[in-house]
């Protein structure tokens, strides 16, 4: 199968998800004999710090805009299947340009998918728009549960699916890293989590000065105040994350509002965390139990006071919540399963010329 994806970046982890979220599906999808290209918008600060130039496992092309992208118009013309990401830079003119250019399965991969409906019902969503949806012949979507039924019958997506991000295995596995931290967070700065991130860590190390903290990733404000015990690290490249997470004894994980009001949306730090064997506390929201079993292979927390009781859990506990997640998450969550479950979607779909 020929598969084009433009996506918002492959070659930088910098400030975004979607760069590893990409490599853990390309990769496996690859490895099953498909033939891969992407292109991504050449933006001055992912060109600053790209950590995979070059991959081995499909062809990274760099455009500069709408232009730059037609000249790829052959590719897109002669794929199977063409996958447009959220976030892209012009996303709604790429999709328009994708949709009367491909001959085969068109789909819009939804990373962020409640993010994106509520911009959408604000009028001011940049690179999508209720007109070009319908275009798509799937949209998979991040989030499932009931917002697959929203998109179908509210915002007219053909073929709205569940397609949940993934990790890789040989990528994320517990290291020989020393444990440095009583408790870790990975994530880039978002208004919306602050709030959530200072309840549950900040408050967290003023209360217990005796334990160690840290906050990995960018864009943070200088106005935030953090207590002397929270180490910061601004950027943290993928192929790092293994020991960061292998030196925590707790990871959080923060949800941002749209998704715990949507739910059924796990982050890619989830999987990527529980494959490393570092146990997990999380936020609470509506379809975790699908993903992993709270109280057995997850630990939800509200306030501050749940998450320093937790911190005295023996290492026994902790290492029986962590073993339990690592099992459930290669045996459902690997970048093997979503590549297998991304083909059988394209396999499905009726030809193009059929379906007009």
């Amino acid at each position: 199968m020929r598969l084009v994806v433009v996506g918002l970046s492959l070659s930088s982890s910098w400030g975004n998800g979607h760069a590893t979220t990409y490599r853990a599906l390309l990769a496996a999808f690859a490895a099953r004999g498909h033939d891969i290209m992407f292109l991504e918008r050449d933006m001055p600060w992912y060109a600053q710090n790209r950590d995979l130039a070059d991959p081995s496992f499909c062809r990274l092309a760099l455009y500069d805009g709408l232009d730059g992208l037609r000249e790829h118009g052959p590719a897109i013309a002669g794929a199977d299947a063409v996958i447009v990401g959220s976030y892209v830079p012009d996303g709604i003119e790429v999709a328009r340009f994708v949709q009367d250019t491909a001959r085969g399965v068109t789909a819009f991969y939804d990373i962020d998918t409640p993010v994106t409906l509520a911009a959408l019902e604000r009028g001011d969503c940049a690179y999508l728009s209720r007109a070009v949806i319908p275009g798509f012949d799937l949209l998979l979507s991040f989030t499932a549960g009931p917002t697959l039924t929203r998109l179908e019958q509210e915002f007219g997506a053909r073929d709205a699916r569940g397609f949940y991000c993934s990790v890789d295995p040989a990528r994320y596995r517990p290291t020989a890293a020393l444990r440095r931290w009583d408790l870790g967070y990975l994530g880039t700065y978002s208004d919306d989590r602050q709030p959530t991130l200072d309840r549950l860590l900040i408050e967290v190390a003023r209360r217990a000065p005796e334990r160690r903290f840290v906050v990995a990733g960018p864009q943070y404000p200088a106005s935030i105040d953090w207590p002397g015990n929270v180490e910061r690290i601004e950027h943290l490249a993928p192929q790092d994350h293994p020991d960061f997470y292998s030196a925590c004894g707790w990871t959080l994980n923060v949800t941002r509002a749209d998704m715990i009001r949507a739910g059924w949306s796990p982050s890619v730090r989830l999987f990527e965390a529980g494959a490393c064997g570092c146990p997990i506390v999380s936020d609470r929201w509506d379809g975790i139990e699908d993903v992993l079993t709270p109280g057995l292979e997850i630990v939800l927390a509200d306030d501050t006071d749940a998450l320093v009781t937790l911190l005295d859990w023996p290492a026994e506990r902790r290492e029986t919540v962590a073993v339990a997640a690592k099992t459930r998450i290669l045996a459902a969550h690997t970048s093997a399963h979503r590549a297998v479950q991304l083909e059988t979607i394209f396999l499905m779909q009726p030809k193009r010329s059929a379906r007009r």
